[in-house]
């Protein structure tokens, strides 16, 4: 390491390494979501990334540090990095320059597609969200309607765009059902006055 000093300890202890050291580092592009890659990293090539600005892994293959970009010019500039709840896996978010893949793909995952079947629940899903409703036929809040409930006005006065303080908003559970395709109505069943400090 050139007397460069280690990976923190504190993130070091967080991390759940593979047999050889390593945990998975899944690329993704800051600002569109796209998912570009995955590689992998010991604690020096998180150290690199962490502190250098750009990313670093280690090759399985080849045995060896590289920085990606470096050859190819499609370079890395990290923008975060976070640790998920088991420590074995690491999100890169970075503004990708040029291909991801060493392929020349935008992306190690265009064209590996492998035909998922999607389920007809899920097909279901799909047809009343693009319809606004339920199977039930109720209508759906729209986006800023969601958004003025999520802001703490009522379900009467988010659903039609009115202003009523007294009226009941949708306590977690009835949100819940929202978020999970029910219809206003259907969602809203029964609600009683609950608190509007859920902001």
């Amino acid at each position: 390491m050139g007397g460069m000093p280690p990976l923190d300890p504190a993130v070091a202890a967080r991390l759940k390494r593979d047999r050889d050291g390593l945990v998975a580092a899944v690329v993704q592009q800051h600002d569109t979501g796209e998912v570009l890659m995955l590689g992998w990293m010991d604690d020096e090539a998180l150290r690199r990334t962490l502190t250098e600005g750009r990313v670093t892994f280690w090759s399985r293959s080849r045995q060896e540090y590289w920085r990606k970009g470096d050859t190819s010019g499609h370079v890395q500039w990290v923008r975060a990095v976070a640790l998920d709840g088991d420590g074995d896996a690491l999100l890169v978010r970075v503004d990708q320059v040029g291909a991801a893949c060493h392929t020349g793909d935008r992306t190690c995952f265009d064209g590996g597609d492998l035909a998922a079947t999607m389920t007809v629940a899920a097909e279901n899903a799909g047809a009343a969200t693009a319809t606004g409703t339920s199977d039930a036929g109720s209508p759906r809040m729209n986006p800023t309607q969601l958004d003025s409930l999520m802001q703490g006005e009522s379900v009467a006065a988010a659903a039609t765009g009115a202003s009523d303080a007294d009226s009941p908003c949708m306590n977690p559970t009835q949100l819940d059902s929202l978020m999970q395709g029910e219809g206003v109505a259907a969602a809203t069943a029964g609600a009683g006055s609950t608190g509007r400090d859920r902001r």
